[in-house]
């Protein structure tokens, strides 16, 4: 994608004086960013301010990702557009020999520690940001400060009614059972 608002060009940062150069891009995102209930939809307009940092063979990127969230609140259905920032901090390794251990050693083989690599001079933070949201996002969104939903339906807590001696109305019929 010609205009992918996630793709950093370091090659100035690589190849120039060592100061840190900071970039802001702006465009649809080429992709959905984060979990099921609510997250940034492939197309909407994301904004990515990077800090690039040269390390020798190498670049940190210090990244900030602010979009507005298309979602649902889990407890009432209200549809939930809030606008977000999530932040990253991504080293790029611009070639092989930029962190090397020694070769006997494999023993951290997999740790989900890998090095991104700068590719045809570029960097993207796409996968970066995927993960920060994964981490970051609720997975059961709710209405902020308060849900002004159903108020005898008791919070999603696990048991339905206990606490507070409501039974869920999604629950209710099958108290004929017991």
């Amino acid at each position: 994608m010609a205009n992918n608002p996630f793709e950093f060009d370091v090659s100035g940062v690589l190849n120039g004086d060592g100061l840190p150069e900071t970039v802001t891009h702006t465009g649809p995102s080429p992709s959905r960013i984060g979990p099921e209930m609510i997250a940034i939809p492939a197309g909407r307009e994301v904004e990515v301010e990077a800090t690039l940092t040269p390390l020798g063979s190498g670049v940190m990127v210090d990244a900030t990702l602010t979009a507005q969230l298309e979602g649902q609140c889990v407890r009432c259905l209200k549809e939930l557009t809030p606008t977000e920032t999530l932040r990253i901090s991504e080293v790029y390794a611009a070639d092989d020999d930029f962190i090397t251990g020694d070769a006997e050693e494999e023993e951290d083989q997999g740790s989900g520690d890998e090095i991104g690599c700068v590719e045809g001079d570029t960097v993207n933070l796409e996968q970066a940001f995927v993960n920060e949201a994964g981490l970051t996002l609720p997975f059961n969104p709710t209405c902020q400060p308060e849900c002004e939903g159903d108020t005898d339906v008791p919070t999603p807590d696990g048991i339905s009614g206990e606490e507070n001696n409501l039974v869920d109305p999604r629950w209710a019929d099958l108290e004929k059972f017991l």
